[in-house]
């Protein structure tokens, strides 16, 4: 396996980094800025620079990779094209340099709530309703793949346990970004987590599961 992610310097995606390193997986690091991402990323990480924005990146930088996460997101900003650029158009331009280099797995983190129009998230320039049009896009493409939808994200690891159910199940509850991580890189070696969408959450009075029991139980 050698992993291929992109959105590697946000916070989620850092995590996912370094837990593929730390599992002794190689990684191919999407970035923009190399020096920024050289003192974020672990070392031995293997940056590439590039945007999602320019689909001509995207096949030469994701090389001989076999697996791709995702881990992308519009930053808060005074434009509104941004969550369209980023969440839809980037996501497609991904999802299409993976289907021309043969990707074999395509994990997707997205949101919580993506099929609810009437979320305070959408007064954000509509994020949701474009990660939706990506899960979308994403599950018609052909690739394999698994969309991660985590409910809130929390910077700082605890000691909760993961909740996972399937799509349009869960509409509240938080979750370490380290846990969002786990379940993302766990989707690559999990055969009943193929072609799904699994919502996340933590809470500590949820039974300990296995990633295994975890994925199996989503439809």
């Amino acid at each position: 396996m050698k992993a291929f992610v992109a959105g590697a310097t946000g916070e989620t995606g850092r995590r996912i980094v370094q837990q593929l390193v730390d599992r002794g997986i190689p990684v191919r690091a999407l970035v923009r800025d190399p020096e920024k991402a050289r003192s974020i990323l672990p070392t031995g990480v293997e940056l590439v620079k590039g945007d999602v924005l320019n689909k001509a990146d995207l096949v030469g930088a994701i090389a001989d990779s076999t697996v791709l996460f995702c881990a992308t997101g519009a930053k808060p900003s005074f434009d509104p094209t941004q969550p369209y650029k980023v969440d839809l158009e980037g996501t497609k331009n991904l999802v299409d340099a993976a289907k021309a280099k043969g990707i074999e797995h395509f994990v997707f983190v997205s949101s919580l709530c993506t099929s609810q129009f009437f979320h305070p998230l959408n007064l954000f320039w509509l994020i949701l309703v474009w990660k939706k049009q990506a899960e979308e896009y994403l599950q018609k493409s052909g690739l394999t793949y698994t969309i991660v939808r985590p409910g809130g994200l929390k910077n700082e690891d605890n000691q909760d346990r993961i909740i996972m159910s399937s799509a349009d199940t869960l509409s509240e509850g938080s979750i370490p970004r380290t846990k969002v991580a786990q379940v993302c890189i766990e989707s690559a070696f999990q055969p009943s987590a193929r072609n799904k969408i699994v919502e996340i959450v933590a809470k500590p009075e949820a039974p300990e599961q296995s990633f295994e029991a975890l994925f199996a139980s989503v439809a």
